[in-house]
Parts: structure tokens; C-alpha cells; sequence
């Protein structure tokens, strides 16, 4: 099952990058496969360990904010794993081409 999270802590500043490292320190800790995007973060994993770490998430958003909207989408094909990367080549051999990603370090 692969998940897309976005966390949305209202009514804080802007600039939301320490309290995203928590969470995202969260999500690297739990030693499921994921990936940080721009505007959110996803993540592969069965649906118990899954619903786990969301919750674990949201709740730490919470922690420094009294109004957190948490949006996820859910992407469950049967006996299909590591859609993370599969999901990108597929697009990329329609295309024919290598597209092109966010700068990776």
C-alpha cells in the first residue's frame, strides 16, 4: 500500500520546516520505505503499520498546534510493492524519457 501524507499545522507561522523535521523524523524512524516531496510525503507499508504511523504523525503535529489538517491518499493494489519507484517508471516509459525530478543531493 503506498500512502501520500500531508500535514497542515493552522495557525502557525509560515515557515513550518522544524516542526516537519519532527514529524518526518517520525516516519524515518519507523524504517518504512518513503519518499519527501514538496508538498508532502510517501510513504510504502502495510495498511496496520501504515495507520500507525499516521496517527503517531498527526498527533505530533498536534503537539504544536490546536488545529492540524492531515490529508492522506491511499494507493492499495493487491500483491503490488515498491510503487514508490514503480509508479515513477511506469510514467517514464509511457513517456519514453527520463522526466525530470526534483534535484536530489
Amino acid at each position: 500500500m503506498l500512502v501520500e501524507l500531508n500535514i497542515n499545522m493552522l495557525g502557525r507561522i509560515t515557515h513550518l520546516s522544524y516542526d516537519l523535521a519532527q514529524i518526518l523524523k517520525i516516519i524515518d524512524e519507523s524504517g518504512l520505505p518513503y519518499c519527501l516531496t514538496p508538498a508532502g510525503t510517501c510513504i510504502e507499508g502495510e495498511w496496520d503499520e501504515l495507520m500507525a504511523l499516521l496517527k503517531k504523525c498527526h498527533y505530533q503535529a498536534r503537539t504544536v498546534s490546536s488545529h492540524v489538517m492531515t490529508t492522506i491518499r491511499i494507493e492499495d493494489e493487491e500483491g503490488q510493492t515498491e510503487k514508490i519507484t514503480k509508479n515513477i517508471r511506469a510514467v517514464e516509459e509511457a513517456a519514453g524519457r527520463r522526466l525530470k525530478r526534483c534535484p536530489e543531493e
